[in-house]
């Protein structure tokens, strides 16, 4: 986050993104809320088939305020959006940072932070946007990879489908306190506290016969 964020650019509140619980743990901040995105490698894709919610994980990009939802051309979401009209969707993301323990079962809490994102999805056909997603997703796994590898032939094209989501109506929540244990448990004798939750890049091990040298895009790797 910025060190102002009354400075940063704003995407617009609205009812969809304004809790109705724990306000002051929003953001509608764009550098705060691109920051989790771009930290995250799932998302998960929500949409209505026949009246019923469905809720997808998949992998992502994000190209300055446009996410970039991966999935294959013969599922439901991809066909959903291909039409002119596109596809309500609610795309969210989620970063668990500590567990939070407290003396009384009911304060138990995670530190976290997620983003939700509320909009139409369009399939993307034009083909320097789908290269341009495609790339993306690529990187946003392993930064520099798409240009080190093979690029997808004709026939994985056809396979292949990616949406388009507009950042519009998107908010950002985050938890990052302490145990908020009741005054009167302090004397109780139970342990409370934070257990630290991390993603670990381990190092990097190569498919049996591969003889390439590991690439400089993978030496930063552990990180």
């Amino acid at each position: 986050m910025s060190a102002n964020p009354e400075d940063s650019p704003s995407y617009s509140r609205t009812p969809r993104t304004t809790p109705t619980r724990y306000r002051d743990r929003a953001t509608w901040e764009q550098e705060a809320i691109h920051a989790i995105l771009d930290s995250a490698y799932i998302c998960h894709l929500g949409f209505v088939v026949d009246g019923a919610p469905v809720v997808l994980p998949t992998i992502f990009a994000r190209v300055g305020s446009r996410l970039y939802v991966h999935g294959s051309t013969g599922s439901r979401p991809m066909r959903n959006a291909s039409g002119e009209q596109g596809m309500p969707v609610c795309v969210t993301v989620t970063q668990v940072d500590a567990l939070v323990l407290t003396k009384s079962a009911f304060n138990h809490s995670v530190n976290f932070r997620s983003v939700v994102a509320h909009g139409t999805a369009h399939q993307v056909t034009d083909p320097e946007e789908l290269d341009v997603a495609l790339a993306a997703l690529v990187d946003h796994a392993i930064p520099g990879r798409s240009a080190e590898v093979r690029p997808a032939n004709a026939k994985e094209l056809a396979a292949t489908a990616v949406v388009r989501l507009e950042l519009d109506e998107v908010s950002a929540k985050t938890r990052e306190d302490g145990a908020a244990d009741d005054p009167e448990d302090t004397g109780l004798p139970y342990w409370s506290g934070l257990i630290p939750v991390t993603t670990v890049h381990g190092t990097p091990e190569p498919h049996p016969g591969t003889a390439v040298p590991l690439p400089a895009h993978l030496r930063g790797y552990p990180r």
